[in-house]
């Protein structure tokens, strides 16, 4: 009886999970399916799911108007470059916090989140001024700074969290070694870590990737990233969803590839410290 029970209770959960999956996976497989259609096909009522004339030329207009190598670069630059400037402040910083915590630990932490909070339409104006006036405006340097402040308080937190699972006997046993601060950090600490600072990277690398408003408030043509790349498809003339979706379509699918391989790593970087 308790395993009929424990049966229909894991196929309810199961047929929730998939149900929940699905919902939340439809709207990329319709944006995929409607860069296939004619901009007919694509504002037709009601809408054709699978019947309708496949065709490219969304694609090929695409990569005709606009250089999509050029923006999927910036994308590359912008993400990694802000991850590991990210990382360069954020492992010192989680590493003091959870070794050597005070009693202000706690307060910074979150204060640090609650900058996270803050409208960033509200810092728009100083942020664009500074950079105009530094000569940041338009270039990937000034998007790598912007990603990577805007991603810290995560990232910080994250890594205190993944620290603070770490047993502060090993790092004591390391200096009574004669390991200096940095070896402690680069040889001791990092190696132990690498399932939650792998998961880390990958979460900073996704929400760069995908940051818009930024982008295209400070970008105008050569440091333009994918963001960029599809609100361009965006006019007074009106929305072309066909052409929108060809290059939404193009821009997710790296990180949904980088996502697919790398979901092993993610999962188990984010349930790190979770079972001892």
């Amino acid at each position: 009886m308790a395993r009929a029970v424990s049966t229909r209770r894991m196929l309810v959960l199961t047929a929730i999970g998939w149900t929940i999956g699905l919902v939340l996976f439809f709207p990329i497989v319709w944006t995929i399916l409607t860069s296939f259609k004619t901009e007919g096909e694509a504002i037709a009522s009601p809408p054709s799911f699978l019947f309708f004339n496949w065709t490219l030329e969304n694609y090929a207009e695409v990569q005709s108007r606009s250089n999509y190598l050029k923006h999927v670069m910036n994308s590359v630059v912008i993400s990694l470059g802000s991850t590991a400037l990210a990382l360069a402040i954020a492992i010192p910083a989680a590493w003091a916090m959870a070794f050597s915590p005070t009693r202000h630990t706690k307060d910074v932490l979150m204060w640090m989140l609650s900058t996270k909070m803050l409208p960033p339409v509200g810092v728009l104006i100083p942020i664009y001024l500074m950079f105009r006036d530094t000569g940041l405006l338009d270039t990937r340097l000034g998007l790598v700074i912007v990603m990577t402040l805007i991603n810290l308080p995560i990232v910080v937190w994250m890594l205190y969290t993944y620290f603070k699972e770490i047993p502060a006997d090993i790092l004591e046993a390391a200096r009574m070694d004669g390991a200096s601060l940095r070896n402690e950090i680069l040889f001791v600490l990092a190696p132990m870590a690498v399932p939650g600072i792998a998961s880390t990277v990958l979460l900073n690398i996704i929400l760069a990737w995908n940051e818009a408003f930024w982008t295209l408030n400070l970008t105008a043509a050569n440091a333009a990233p994918l963001t960029a790349f599809i609100a361009s498809y965006s006019s007074p003339e009106g929305l072309f969803w066909a052409k929108l979706s060809a290059a939404s379509t193009l821009a997710i699918a790296p990180i949904l590839i980088m996502g697919w391989f790398s979901q092993k790593q993610l999962v188990r970087g984010l349930t790190f410290g979770a079972v001892k």
